[in-house]
């Protein structure tokens, strides 16, 4: 499966952004699905993830109650909202997918997006 991952740009602190990712493979709600970022010089780390029927989530601390990942099968997208943005949320985000369950490091993961760059300035 391809995936495309779109909506990042360059906002100040307080902000908010929706990351899109749209996936290719037309069997998509099999697959399970998650964001990662990874900012300069660091490794890249999870950020939330999705099963495939949407009924499970899971968010990494640092983004708990801020961002909140969602998916629409009908479309294949998965998005990523993304509320009350801070510096510390720079970097690169990924959308990955695989088929079965969901996970919360990269090597779980299949099937990766090219990655969206996203800027928050103080």
């Amino acid at each position: 499966v391809q995936l495309q991952a779109s909506g990042g740009g360059s906002v100040q602190a307080g902000a908010s952004l929706r990351l899109s990712c749209t996936a290719s493979e037309r069997t998509f709600s099999t697959y399970a699905a998650a964001w990662f970022r990874q900012a300069p010089g660091k490794r890249r780390e999870f950020v939330a993830n999705i099963s495939w029927g949407g009924s499970a989530r899971s968010t990494a601390d640092s983004v708990k109650g801020r961002f909140t990942i969602s998916r629409d099968n009908d479309k294949n997208m998965v998005y990523l909202q993304m509320n009350r943005l801070k510096p510390e949320d720079t970097g690169v985000y990924y959308c990955a997918a695989r088929e079965g369950g969901v996970g919360v490091t990269p090597d779980w993961w299949h099937y990766w997006g090219q990655g969206t760059q996203v800027t928050v300035s103080s």
